[in-house]
């Protein structure tokens, strides 16, 4: 069987890993001066050469070349066994299918005996953060003070899911992408040695489609010197399904002329020609990407080649900052859709509609025999709220007398409910906050509102569109919830401040949020209130600072006293 490219060129000394030299001159100083650590933690992104870093460093602790800075030097009896994967001191471990505190525990009784043909016994454990907790606590001791024969080499992507007490235990090494120029110039190094046919625009595509990835790159260029023919670049994208750089311009057209039409039909007809909806979402993404960093004053070299350099410059005097920034979020939400759903193309076609239209417009107004649904549906249905302009012009109400307040419960009851402004009357209270915020305005602006929270996070925006607006109070405007589950979820978290910065941007003007039960707030409004103790505080500041009842909250007695209604 034939082997791939990538393991077919796996470095085999350190002068031939790319893009890392700032990894390998910290090692290969540490080889030479003969002090190597018990324990390494190689952490970056996927085919950026931590295993293969790795497996260099254990061949290099094993050399038994004399002048330790020509280590590994691929010669002597046990750099060849390395290299043929039969030597037995190097131990690789797959952390992803062995989790368990048991592996552990095996690993640490095996890891006592002496190496059986070289100096060190080398452990590299790939995808360690794949370990459990349990796993990890087993491995600490070991990890910390190891025999002095063994040395723990720890590979891993997400190097944030490793515990802090394992990273202060290993020298960490950064392992970073590798830029576009390097896998460029490294493809047709090899291209030339091997004397496959690829022009050099496929081989920049190769390059860009990596994202700083060289085996990703290894990988396609094999997938495509597999074809058996001279690999061009419309024969890469129509391999590697991507859109044609005239798609992506035409569509970067449409969009900053705002032709709906035409664009919609760019799209569907690359989705037609099998371009792949994310492969195209990222395209999109690369390009206004470049064309934000020229807005910024930035040449985006790698970008686009320099024959894109006078289109990216001429779209971006063509767009402003703030259209260009709602295109970007929405084309890189479309590149994390789900594979396989069965429209692909819905994605990014409503990216292309909200980079158009970042604020849905409001809808027409529904005839008056419409049901509306009942998670959006304003308080008081079937009958128009009371503006505040209406509310306004009531007369002025004055608080209940004493006389009021000592002729009893009943009396009190009536004093309040005639004493209440509609607005209290109606169910809900426009109070007005801070800038003079009302609640009509709330209302006129819901679909704006919906809209700015999905901006922020589609799931904010979804307990948002549950929600019933009841009102806006002191405390900001108050969402009512049929369930204690939701409202609990828009009270945790960061939900009520992205909808709180909804509110100020589509309002104008700060505005709480204040989450409540729509069986509870309903029954609070239409309760009346009990009786006021006389000579409490409640009835003094009632009669002497001219108080008003407007909400209450019925107190457990006390046992001595009786309690008091606040």
């Amino acid at each position: 069987m034939t082997q791939v490219l990538y393991r077919e060129w796996r470095p085999q000394t350190w002068d031939e890993v790319v893009g890392q030299d700032h990894v390998v001159q910290t090692l290969r100083n540490a080889v030479r001066a003969e002090r190597l650590a018990h324990a390494y933690l190689f952490a970056g992104p996927r085919g950026t050469g931590k295993t293969t870093t790795a497996r260099l460093l254990a061949k290099a602790a094993n050399c038994l070349a004399e002048a330790t800075a020509e280590r590994p030097c691929n010669r002597c009896t046990r750099c060849l066994a390395v290299n043929a994967g039969r030597f037995l001191d190097l131990i690789e471990i797959d952390a992803a299918s062995n989790t368990s505190v048991d592996d552990v525990r095996e690993l640490r009784e095996r890891i006592n005996f002496s190496p059986n043909e070289g100096r060190f016994k080398v452990y590299i454990v790939d995808e360690v953060h794949m370990l459990s907790t349990a796993a990890f606590n087993a491995l600490l001791k070991t990890l910390e003070e190891p025999p002095s024969h063994a040395i723990f080499i720890l590979a891993t992507t997400e190097v944030h899911k490793i515990p802090a007490t394992v990273l202060s235990r290993c020298q960490r090494h950064e392992f970073r992408r590798i830029p576009v120029a390097v896998i460029s110039e490294y493809l047709e190094r090899q291209i030339a040695k091997q004397g496959y046919r690829l022009d050099g625009e496929s081989v920049d595509l190769i390059a860009r489609q990596s994202t700083g990835s060289l085996r990703d790159a290894i990988s396609l260029l094999d997938q495509l010197v597999s074809t058996g023919e001279q690999v061009t670049l419309s024969l890469a994208q129509q391999v590697l399904g991507t859109a044609s750089t005239d798609v992506v311009w035409e569509l970067l057209e449409t969009l900053v002329d705002g032709r709906i039409g035409k664009g919609l039909t760019v799209l569907n007809q690359a989705l037609d020609a099998g371009v792949d909806p994310r492969q195209l979402a990222r395209q999109v993404v690369t390009a206004l990407r470049a064309i934000l960093l020229i807005q910024m004053g930035e040449l985006p070299s790698e970008q686009a080649s320099g024959s894109d350099h006078p289109r990216l410059q001429g779209l971006a005097g063509r767009i402003q900052l703030d259209p260009l920034l709602n295109a970007l979020r929405a084309f890189s939400q479309a590149t994390r859709t789900q594979p396989g759903n069965w429209q692909p193309g819905l994605a990014l076609e409503l990216a292309y509609l909200e980079a158009i239209h970042p604020e849905r417009p409001k809808p027409d107004p529904e005839p008056s025999t419409a049901a509306r649904p009942a998670t959006s549906q304003p308080p008081g249905a079937g009958q128009e709220p009371p503006r505040q302009a209406d509310v306004d012009r009531e007369p002025d109400r004055q608080p209940p007398t004493v006389a009021e307040l000592k002729g009893g419960s009943a009396d009190l009851r009536s004093a309040v409910r005639e004493r209440q402004p509609a607005r209290a009357q109606a169910g809900y209270q426009v109070a007005q906050v801070t800038g003079g915020i009302e609640f009509q305005a709330v209302l006129d602006s819901w679909p704006k509102l919906l809209a700015a929270a999905y901006r922020r996070d589609p799931r904010a925006q979804a307990l948002l569109n549950s929600s019933k607006p009841m009102g806006v109070s002191t405390a900001g405007l108050v969402l009512g919830f049929q369930s204690d589950l939701l409202r609990e979820k828009m009270e945790k978290g960061h939900n009520a401040q992205l909808i709180a910065e909804a509110l100020e941007e589509v309002l104008g003007g700060p505005l709480g949020v204040r989450c409540v039960l729509i069986e509870e707030w309903e029954a609070k409004s239409t309760t009346a209130a009990p009786p006021v103790q006389e000579g409490g505080m409640v009835a003094m500041a009632l009669r002497d600072l001219g108080g008003q009842v407007v909400d209450f909250e019925q107190l457990p007695p006390h046992p001595e006293e009786g309690g008091e209604a606040a």
